[in-house]
């Protein structure tokens, strides 16, 4: 029986995790289970599933999950610290779905128990990508990647010598404003970006995929999780979204891994890898599809492709503050602060801002020097909105 515990549990990879789980009970123990606000749905799912320990990030909901699992055997806990003891249970695979960089320390504590972390949590290694691959070789811990375009990578890898791979590259649906006008995206609501043409995911990352900033936290992803050159790091907008990755070998050979919508297999992979297993995913009927289109991504509308490559040439905590940059932004889009187009904008002003500081950027990788270029990103993206608004 494999003992499994999923952070950020109440999300739709958390969700779609437990969906995964609850169809064979017997083969696993499930330890954990974390999640934000939603008391009633993290409750719910840790009685369903037996959990040993149900927690909140949310100290002032404590109360509130002690009542909803009263009876059942579940402990309850909240807040930081509890998140972190949470991962330091025994465990043999984790699924780290924490949204945004919160995820990073639960992260890097599960590893140092020696299992499997199944990755869905992209700005751990955005952030953090050398500390978190170090901490996992440091415990003899795997690092199993989630997203479906990492995911797609690893299979497309399987068995091939990374020294013969010529290029990577990665699809992009291209979000909700993929055939707008460009002139038209400056007046782009937070509603219109939260309707993602192919997936059904959360309102965070679905704007983030209009914005294609998901898309490049995810070059800096493959960067860090493969070790491969940026310059060999390629993105194709491709609407259907049927192929997640391709991977050139330097023989001219390409291997592109396809799949239906359905984040089920890239979790379903990781949750049984090296085995491959039967998963209730679609199945592709490619001459009903018909056909598969590609086309270059126009960095005028997605400037976030160009500030990732940015972030891969400077080096050091670029990442840290770049994603904490891009939250506060994503942040001050949806309360109605700054525009849609806006948010690339306060992100570039504040690698701009903090890039001249060379001290902290090149300063050591460590959890506590993470987490101060994060709070000084966000307090320059603060300022940022503050002045644009005036």
């Amino acid at each position: 029986m494999k003992r499994v515990s999923i952070f950020g549990a109440t999300g739709s990879i958390g969700q779609s995790t437990i969906d995964l789980i609850a169809r064979s009970p017997e083969a696993h123990d499930v330890v954990a289970l974390t999640g934000g606000r939603n008391i009633a749905r993290l409750a719910q799912d840790a009685i369903r599933l037996g959990a040993d320990l149900a927690v909140t990030a949310q100290d002032d909901l404590l109360d509130d999950l002690r009542a909803a699992l009263a009876g059942s055997g579940v402990e309850a806990a909240a807040g930081e610290s509890a998140l972190i003891e949470a991962a330091a249970r025994p465990t043999d695979w984790v699924m780290s779905a924490i949204v945004g960089a919160a995820g990073l320390a639960p992260g890097l504590k599960a590893l140092e128990q020696g299992g499997t972390l199944a990755l869905a949590n992209k700005e751990s290694l955005v952030t953090a990508g050398p500390l978190l691959m170090q901490t996992a070789r440091a415990h003899g811990a795997t690092v199993l990647p989630v997203d479906s375009e990492h995911s797609a990578i690893f299979q497309a890898l399987a068995g091939e010598d990374m020294a013969a791979v010529e290029r990577i590259i990665i699809t992009a649906s291209g979000g909700a404003f993929r055939d707008w006008p460009l002139a038209d995206l400056e007046r782009a609501t937070v509603e219109e970006a939260s309707r993602h043409p192919n997936w059904a995911m959360g309102q965070r990352i679905t704007i983030d995929s209009a914005s294609m900033f998901n898309k490049a936290l995810e070059i800096i992803e493959t960067h860090e999780f493969f070790g491969i050159d940026p310059q060999r790091i390629e993105v194709l907008v491709h609407p259907e979204s049927l192929v997640h990755a391709l991977v050139g070998f330097r023989d001219g050979a390409v291997m592109a891994h396809l799949g239906v919508s359905d984040m089920r297999h890239a979790i379903g992979y990781a949750l049984n890898w090296p085995a491959r297993e039967a998963l209730p995913v679609g199945r592709l009927d490619l001459a009903a599809i018909g056909q598969l289109n590609f086309r270059h991504p126009d960095e005028a509308r997605y400037p976030a492709l160009r500030l990732a490559r940015e972030v891969m040439a400077r080096g050091g905590l670029s990442g840290a503050v770049f994603n904490a940059a891009k939250e506060a932004a994503l942040d001050g889009f949806i309360s109605g602060r700054i525009g849609f187009t806006g948010m690339a904008g306060v992100v570039a002003a504040v690698l701009d801002r903090i890039g001249s500081n060379e001290g902290l950027i090149d300063a050591r990788m460590s959890l506590d020097n993470i987490r101060a270029a994060d709070h000084m990103a966000r307090r320059l993206a603060e300022e940022e909105m503050r002045e644009r608004v005036t």
